[in-house]
């Protein structure tokens, strides 16, 4: 078949329907004036109840909720991060804006996200945090790292922007750092187009950011456009709130697409030399990114997969590179882990009402690719 008669299969896209059509549509007539925060502060209300906490604020994305709460902690120059190597570019951003410095350290072959080890070797009597990446959906091993936080008594950050749906021993993720991030792009399971959400149970925290997200305006203040110190703009607009409320009201039916088309792969896959997001004991993954990570002693040739998902007209998506391979950071070779994956892994696409037929396109390449290796 020629690739112009086959249908385009996107890495992932967004589940839109009449109810969050209906949202926006009244938004943009009437959420004006008194009304212009009606949304937004329905989306955070609905957003800490899903998530199970006190405070949320929404934000323009992921990267500005992290900034914000960083900030708000007091993290700047001299300070610390510790985080994994392998993140996408957004993580670590936050923390040099602020003028800190990310001290990456390796992750675990098996949930790709921070080796507790290597966490508390990182630790200096600079380090400020540890920011918690649930990367693709995976957890991160919370009961280890808030154990190492207390000891050394340095708060844990978790970055649940791919992680909305994961649970870690009945706690969602994001709910259980001192302050969490969320990313609704329009590649998210719950997306409002662009945007995110800072969420926390601490009341001091959230006051200091919530001061800090209105331009240093604090909450209360009678002075008009009386700012009390320097803050941010990273607001998100009523408008995508209120997108943000419909697919809020549908999180759960989005969030099992997302693991049906996993299981689905999973279940088509499990005859081959490699391995997918894993799923530990009393934990639950919203597998935001079903990925495949093909094992050490098989031949693998990522170009070629990308290249035989192009012919089909499908996309592809890589694995995250190493952020001590980027030009902006400083080389770490040692760290195995992360440079293997990175190299020997791939995403695969997905979307909550992705078809079998679809997702068995995508079994072929990777069968026929990853088969001929072995």
């Amino acid at each position: 078949m020629n690739t112009e008669l086959k249908s385009r299969i996107h890495y992932t896209k967004p589940s839109i329907t009449s109810l969050e059509i209906g949202y926006a549509t009244d938004a943009a007539s009437n959420g004006w004036g008194e009304r212009c925060y009606d949304y937004i502060h329905r989306f955070e209300a609905m957003f800490s109840e899903h998530l199970g906490v006190k405070h949320a604020i929404a934000t323009s994305s992921a990267t500005g909720a992290l900034h914000l709460g960083m900030a708000a902690m007091g993290i700047g120059a001299g300070d610390e991060v510790v985080l994994g190597d392998i993140n996408w570019i957004a993580s670590a951003a936050p923390i040099i804006h602020l003028g800190a410095t990310p001290v990456l350290v390796d992750v675990l072959a098996d949930s790709w996200c921070l080796n507790p080890a290597a966490v508390e070797a990182a630790i200096t009597p600079r380090t400020k945090a540890i920011l918690a990446v649930h990367l693709y959906g995976n957890l991160c091993d919370m009961d280890a790292l808030r154990e190492i936080g207390q000891r050394h008594g340095i708060p844990v950050i978790e970055d649940a922007a791919e992680a909305i749906g994961s649970i870690w021993h009945g706690h969602r993720a994001g709910s259980m750092g001192i302050f969490g991030a969320f990313s609704f792009h329009g590649t998210k399971t719950v997306t409002t187009g662009e945007g995110g959400v800072f969420v926390t149970d601490d009341d001091a925290l959230y006051e200091r950011t919530l001061t800090l997200s209105n331009h240093g305006r604090a909450r209360g203040e009678t002075k008009q456009f009386w700012p009390e110190t320097i803050g941010f703009k990273y607001k998100m607009s009523n408008l995508q709130a209120a997108v943000g409320c419909g697919q809020m009201e549908r999180a759960d039916e989005l969030i099992a697409g997302k693991r049906r088309v996993f299981d689905y792969y999973r279940n088509a896959l499990r005859a081959l030399p490699l391995r997918m997001n894993p799923e530990p004991a009393d934990t639950t993954n919203g597998y935001w990114m079903p990925t495949i990570v093909v094992n050490d002693d098989v031949p693998f040739d990522r170009a070629a997969l990308l290249e035989a998902f192009k012919t089909d007209n499908i996309d592809g998506r890589v694995f995250f590179w190493p952020l001590s391979s980027l030009p902006s950071f400083r080389p770490c070779p040692e760290h195995a882990v992360s440079h293997s994956l990175s190299g020997r892994a791939m995403n695969l696409p997905s979307y909550h009402d992705m078809t079998e037929e679809e997702q068995d396109r995508v079994i072929a390449c990777v069968s026929r690719l990853v088969a001929a290796g072995s």
